[in-house]
């Protein structure tokens, strides 16, 4: 039996320089698994180096990176991001990204880790924000629709993993009839209903790594922090 297999807790940090982590803090201590939490706001390299996984909040993907810099943390958030499980919601969704489009002026600074390419704001500013049913069979009680938030969320507009890449899962998908219709920053096929559509995807696992461009933690419903404590990080420790 493995080492890490005898702990009986986990450190789930959340990135606390901006944005709804507390939120997630919350959600993260509703939950019930086999091993006992250990909840960590990380905002200094000595944080990060005593978590097993990161939460990334909502937020402002350009004030998050930018204090993250300030804080010497950009580094051994990159390094951390090569090797333990990371969960990147709206800003942090941008953040786990490869390459972004639309970013402010002066570029945005990027942790990767997902073979991703995202639009900011992709469903336009503020006031496109909405709300939506998801379905999402990966879930416990996967019949009960996930209620999604999107509040000045990114667009996937590609996916381009390599052969050497973790495998890439869909978790779930928006109905092409909530497609942003005045977004110049992805332009439309012929076909702007092909299911297929990158633009469609709302929630993305590549390896241990998990994706919304959604807000769970401004819900009630813990089936997604759930998912990722069970299937990205309890599911690492036992590869070690």
């Amino acid at each position: 039996m493995q080492h890490s297999e005898l702990r009986e807790d986990v450190t789930i940090g959340i990135l606390a320089l901006q944005g709804a982590f507390a939120e997630h803090q919350v959600m993260l201590k509703k939950l019930s698994v086999k091993k006992r939490i250990v909840i960590l706001l990380v905002r200094t390299q000595e944080d990060l180096e005593s978590c097993d996984a990161l939460i990334i909040p909502g937020g402002e993907s350009t004030t998050i990176a930018l204090l993250a810099r300030l804080a010497g943390l950009l580094g051994p958030l990159r390094d951390f991001v090569k090797t333990k499980p990371v969960w990147g919601t709206c800003a942090g969704a941008i953040l786990l990204a490869q390459s972004v489009e639309g970013a402010k002026q002066g570029g945005q600074e990027l942790l990767g880790g997902m073979s991703v390419t995202v639009a900011r704001n992709g469903w336009g500013s503020q006031v496109e924000s909405f709300e939506a049913p998801l379905e999402v069979e990966a879930l416990r009680d996967s019949d009960r629709p996930f209620h999604g938030v999107f509040i000045r969320a990114p667009v996937i507009i590609a996916l381009h993993p390599s052969p050497s890449d973790p495998p890439m899962q869909i978790l779930s998908r928006i109905s092409t009839s909530l497609l942003p219709r005045t977004q110049t920053l992805v332009p439309y096929d012929e076909d702007d209903t092909d299911p297929r559509d990158s633009r469609t995807i709302v929630a993305l696992r590549q390896g241990h790594h998990l994706l919304t461009s959604f807000h769970p933690e401004l819900t009630k419903d813990d089936r997604f922090h759930e998912y990722f404590v069970r299937e990205c990080v309890l599911s690492s420790l036992v590869s070690q």
